[in-house]
């Protein structure tokens, strides 16, 4: 949903509308296929604490402090879903956050009383789920008599945090653990929404992760120009050889290089494959780069494909300059060295942010590595934080 609004507006729609029963084909307690109308998850979350979670914790445990909200997991938390979202892990879920000294205490009682105090369906979606598969996955299930097996976690923001990005949020951060933190953890962590903050401290603690620190930004923006930098002469080195397949797939490899420098320069996180063009979408610069993008990939022959490139190089080089992080730098391409392939000579680029860096900390950092996003890409990687914590010696 582009604003608060248009979500509202379809919550307000739809909120009457109840789904067609159960998908015999699936595990699913409903068949996301009938739906009439869709609730985007995180207003539906929205509602199911406002409506069903808050009423039942402010009367069974009064005076309790407390911050809820959604985020983490999940294509709701980012704003992505779509019906076909609802046949896993998604429906009315609610993250409820204690203090440290409550959270082992209440957990297991908060737990139960939502399990027998709950609705066995909110808006039309099974508050009930099933257990988790291997992979943690649940599925909704229709229920109409025992208890609720609802999605309402409780976690101290410590143990949260913890367990998305294996670090105290309450410690300072280092530079090395900045930069193997993915991009998409960190998104999760700063997208969806915080409902209710009794605590006082869930939004300063997301508010900390914001963005990387401006000289571990500009080390990574660094690493990014220096990507490419490292492959724009081969689009035109390969073509020439008659080698149009190298020629692009190599292109394809300088777009999404490009992309994740525009995710950089306007400092945003970078979501994963799945929802990167979607995102990119979303981004100032693409609606003059997206069309150039487009084209390059679409081009029958390497001329027309780096010609199409230099376009992309001008854009970025301008957006680039308007940064005001280094000298204005040329925005039109030029020979490689000798050899009569355009390029923007983003090396030039990396090596001019670099002088921008003052913390000597990140100057003793080994340059051009970058994060760790700009140098693995193995989702198993990605995805298990103690790995990924295990990998600051590299730098």
């Amino acid at each position: 949903m582009e604003n608060r609004e248009e979500m509202l507006h379809l919550f307000d729609r739809s909120r009457q509308l109840w789904l067609e029963g159960p998908d015999p084909h699936t595990n699913c307690g409903y068949n996301y296929r009938t739906m009439a109308e869709f609730v985007p998850g995180l207003e539906l979350s929205r509602q199911f604490y406002f409506e069903a979670v808050r009423p039942i914790l402010h009367r069974e445990f009064p005076g309790l402090r407390y911050s809820a909200g959604l985020l983490g997991w999940g294509s709701e938390v980012l704003g992505f879903d779509t019906p076909m979202s609802s046949d896993h892990h998604w429906g009315p879920r609610v993250l409820i956050f204690l203090s440290d000294k409550k959270v082992d205490e209440l957990t297991r009682e908060i737990d139960s009383t939502l399990s027998s105090e709950l609705p066995y369906e909110f808006m039309g979606y099974s508050t009930s789920f099933s257990d988790p598969q291997p992979n943690g996955v649940r599925h909704q299930i229709k229920i109409k008599s025992g208890k609720v097996s609802h999605i309402v976690q409780v976690f101290s923001i410590r143990s949260f945090f913890w367990a998305r990005l294996r670090v105290d949020p309450y410690k300072k951060i280092s530079a090395a653990r900045w930069l193997t933190f993915p991009q998409q953890r960190l998104l999760e962590l700063t997208s969806g929404d915080v409902f209710f903050d009794g605590l006082g401290e869930l939004e300063k603690v997301r508010q900390k992760f914001g963005y990387y620190p401006r000289d571990i930004w500009l080390y990574i923006l660094a690493a990014q120009w220096k990507k490419i930098s490292q492959e724009e002469a081969f689009v035109g080195r390969t073509g020439e050889i008659g080698d149009e397949l190298g020629s692009r797939l190599i292109a394809s490899r300088i777009v999404n290089e490009i992309i994740g420098l525009c995710f950089l320069m306007e400092r945003r996180y970078m979501p994963y494959r799945k929802w990167v063009g979607r995102a990119f979408s979303k981004l100032a610069i693409s609606r003059k780069l997206q069309p150039i993008l487009s084209e390059v990939l679409s081009a029958d022959n390497w001329r027309s494909r780096e010609t199409r490139l230099s376009k992309a190089y001008s854009v970025i080089a301008a957006a680039h300059n308007k940064l005001g992080i280094t000298k204005p730098l040329p925005t039109r391409t030029s020979n490689y060295f000798s050899r009569p392939y355009k390029v923007i000579h983003a090396d030039v680029f990396s090596d001019e942010i670099s002088k921008a860096i003052t913390s000597s900390t990140v100057k003793r950092l080994r340059p051009n590595i970058g994060s760790i996003d700009q140098f693995a890409s193995s989702t198993d990687l990605l995805s298990d934080m103690s790995l990924c914590r295990e990998l600051d010696s590299i730098y």
